[in-house]
């Protein structure tokens, strides 16, 4: 077919196409009416006897939101909250790496606050918003057309759906139809009913959900907070908003800290969390709120208050980060920054060049509360990077490898004059991406490298001058105050997101981090506050190189604690074969510490042994929980699941990333564990062609108890009288088939009648065991083998 013809053909398929979406429409609106998009603007009087919070959310968290929660949900569909069921769908991919403007945000309770202005930003409704006739709800309903398309079609014949039918990988082309599309959608993708690949709803789910969209959708209100929740949202409000300019300037720094936790009242019973927000009114009146694509970015009013609002939505385990708000923390708040002795003399502007950089922004504040804050919490300041809340991070986290830990430089060490007149010398060169918005040149990035560059020799200089003398030794480290099990973390990588947890987990990390606080200022600047999803190629690109040179200087830092003679082969094996541009500056790892190592080693193998001198020093703050034997399970059980923990090479490789393994006891309970795989790569220093720097001879496998991470692959079930035959399947996996014949017989696929049954039982022991921190789990990366 010659061009012109080809063209001719598919002006015309698309003409066609957009006629049979005319017709749809006028054929409905003949029937039912025009369309109204302010129609859920107005409250629906409930009717049916169908109550949203009681019956109708419940089933979205259970059945939807394990897919439509986040901004990867399909169709932008978010199903956490009515807000989000009455907002509809967009056709616009919020994961898209190569467009070459920033894109307008659509961020769910931030962007718009009616449904007819998310109409204006190319939201179309899943709904019925014609004549609220039960006839038309149903039929003016692509959320009804889809269940009931899932319905025609029944339950899987086979174990795993067919490749022609059906697409799980994560960039697949969306189809998102709307109601004028859903006839023509329907003869195309017979299968693709709602669940998309999973089980159908029961029946009487169906049901429930039937009754509620022939009455119209009509939405309830949550039951009212108690005087008590009243009275510690008041004090809190009153804290966060003084009216000195320290006061300002300390809760500006909060809340750009904050602003995407989830925080909640440790005294006060119940699952309640609440959003900090910027808003335009006081304490005492409605939220007014500020919407910015940044928490730095100019609020545009001459006062800013920083509120507690209500989190609407059902938490997810992907963007679940919860902070806890008691008298203990608001004492320890007012000690690191009111009881300072200082002063502040003028509020930092919003300017994007001066409050993108911290160090300009709360020059002011002193450095060791600025550290304090950070490391007082660090769990939750990891997590906002490791976990975070966009979602899908690839970009972000194949900067970092699969398995490492995390350790504080000692506050004392970073604390004094001395340290806060190198802060402000340093200034200049600690600038970060996000100073030129979200729309940045390709090339910008070279600038910042040149920055870190010049930041890293003038830091040399400095630790060599101030470490003359003083020998580097593991009492450098932060030690959590004797309590704080923030002071040492673990974090698991699975591929497009990732997982922070306490403590210092198993025995041989592939690389540990050592942070200070302007490591970990920056970090949370650069990959959380700075950060914009919707940002452009170049904005995302200068993003993850950035991060490039601060996971390299972590490392660095921690290389330090090694002989002089070991630190360069360690740093070399940890980057074997990257490209010489990528690691010019680190060439030679002695200069960040030319000096020798105050630590006594006494083996030829001095990183396993630090390693094991990590392990001691921080084991008053270990934490046991996600240890095999705090299960419960009994000890012999545990001492045959943990030979998982032996699994390398090919045979772990074949094994997903992410799997929950519940093994059934002989007394009827069940006991939980994660089942990760530690994907091995010669090393994290490049953007591109992660499969070809994949080890897979190098993978292991560890065994957690409980859950950790919020995308499961597989989920697994073996009677505890099985975990022999288990273990040994696992051991000698070498071929797809062999995975394959494992799932046959230990297995709960996305097919399996049993799908639904087990994944509530899941979630009801995650919030079980993790009553504050679970959150519902994504079904987006479950495997189809």
């Amino acid at each position: 077919m010659n061009f012109p013809t080809r063209r001719f053909t598919i002006l015309a398929v698309f003409a066609t196409l957009v006629g049979c979406a005319t017709y749809v429409a006028r054929t409905l609106d003949a029937r039912f009416g025009p369309a109204d998009p302010a129609r859920f603007d107005r409250p629906v009087t409930a009717r049916g006897g169908v109550d949203y919070q009681r019956d109708v959310q419940p089933i979205f968290d259970r059945r939807c939101a394990v897919c439509h929660g986040c901004y990867d949900a399909p169709c932008q569909l978010n199903l956490t909250r009515y807000a989000g069921v009455t907002r509809g769908a967009n056709r616009r991919v919020v994961y898209n790496g190569a467009r070459l403007l920033a894109d307008e945000p659509s961020r769910l309770g931030i962007d718009a606050e009616r449904v007819a202005d998310w109409r204006n930003k190319e939201f179309y409704p899943v709904l019925n918003e014609r004549q609220p006739l039960p006839e038309a709800n149903r039929e003016g309903s692509v959320l009804y057309r889809m269940l009931e398309l899932k319905r025609a079609q029944g339950a899987a014949t086979e174990p795993v759906l067919p490749a022609q039918d059906y697409d799980f990988s994560l960039d697949r082309k969306q189809q998102c139809p709307a109601i004028e599309d859903m006839d023509r959608f329907e003869k195309k993708f017979p299968h693709w009913g709602m669940p998309y690949g999973l089980p159908p709803i029961s029946e009487r789910e169906h049901t429930t959900l039937t009754r509620w969209i022939e009455a119209g959708a009509p939405g309830s209100e949550p039951a009212p907070l108690s005087p008590a929740f009243a009275a510690r949202i008041a004090a809190w409000e009153a804290f966060l908003n003084g009216d000195s300019l320290k006061a300002q300037l300390v809760n500006r720094y909060i809340y750009e800290h904050w602003y995407i936790g989830h925080l909640y009242f440790d005294d006060l019973p119940g699952n309640e969390f609440f959003e900090l927000v910027r808003s335009a009114t006081p304490p005492g009146q409605p939220i007014r709120l500020i919407a910015t694509r940044r928490p730095y970015d100019d609020p545009g009013v001459p006062r800013v208050y920083y509120r507690l609002r209500r989190l609407a939505a059902t938490p997810l385990a992907k963007t679940h980060m919860p902070v806890a708000l008691g008298a203990a923390r608001m004492q320890r708040l007012k000690k690191w920054f009111y009881d300072a002795r200082y002063e502040i003399s003028a509020l930092p502007s919003y300017q994007i060049e001066e409050a993108s950089n911290p160090f300009v922004t709360f020059a002011q504040l002193p450095t060791g509360a600025r550290y304090r804050f950070l490391i007082d919490d660090a769990h939750f300041t990891m997590s906002g990077f490791i976990k975070g809340p966009v979602c899908r991070g690839q970009v972000a986290l194949n900067v970092i490898n699969d398995y490492f830990w995390v350790v504080f430089v000692d506050p004392r060490f970073e604390d004094g004059p001395q340290d806060a007149a190198f802060l402000a010398q340093a200034r200049a060169n600690l600038r970060l991406p996000a100073e030129h918005d979200s729309t940045t040149r390709l090339l910008r990035f070279q600038t910042y490298s040149k920055l870190e560059a010049d930041y890293l020799g003038f830091k040399s200089r400095y630790l060599n001058q101030r470490l003359a003398g003083r020998n580097l030794t593991l009492k450098l480290l932060w030690n959590g105050d004797g309590g704080n099990p923030n002071a040492a973390l673990t974090v698991f990588r699975h591929f497009d997101s990732a997982t922070v947890v306490p403590g210092l987990i198993g025995e041989q990390p592939q690389t540990v981090l050592v942070l200070g606080y302007t490591l970990f200022e920056r970090i949370h600047y650069l990959l959380v506050a700075g950060f914009d999803v919707y940002g452009n190629v170049g904005h995302q690109l200068a993003t993850r190189l950035y991060m490039d040179f601060l996971r390299m200087e972590g490392e660095l830092n921690f290389l330090g604690f090694l002989p002089r003679a070991d630190r360069q082969a360690v740093h070399d094996h940890w980057y074997r074969d990257a490209d010489a541009s990528h690691i010019e500056y680190f060439n030679d790892v002695s200069k960040l510490f030319a000096h020798e190592t105050g630590i006594k080693f006494r083996s030829r193998e001095p990183l396993t042994e630090l390693y094991a001198m990590l392990k001691r020093y921080f084991a008053p703050l270990a934490d046991r929980r996600l240890d095999p034997a705090a299960s419960g399970l009994s000890a012999n059980a545990v001492r045959q699941l943990v030979g998982l923990n032996t699994v390398r090479g090919r045979a772990a490789s074949i094994v997903p990333e992410t799997a929950l393994l519940t093994v059934r006891a002989a007394d009827g309970r069940q006991y939980h564990f994660t089942v990760l795989r530690h994907s091995a790569h010669s090393n994290v220093a490049e953007l591109l062609g992660e499969e070809k720097r994949r080890l897979p001879d190098e993978d292991q496998l560890m065994v957690l108890n409980g859950f950790v991470g919020a995308y499961p692959n597989a989920f697994w079930s073996v009677h505890e009288t099985e975990l022999p035959q288990f273990v040994s399947a696992v051991e000698t996996l070498s071929s797809e088939g062999d995975y394959r014949a494992l799932l046959d017989h230990y297995g709960i696929r996305r097919t399996d009648p049993r799908f639904w049954a087990h994944s509530d039982l899941l979630h009801q022991a995650y919030r079980d065991v993790a009553p504050r921190e679970a959150g519902t789990l994504d079904y987006n990366r479950l495997e189809n083998r």
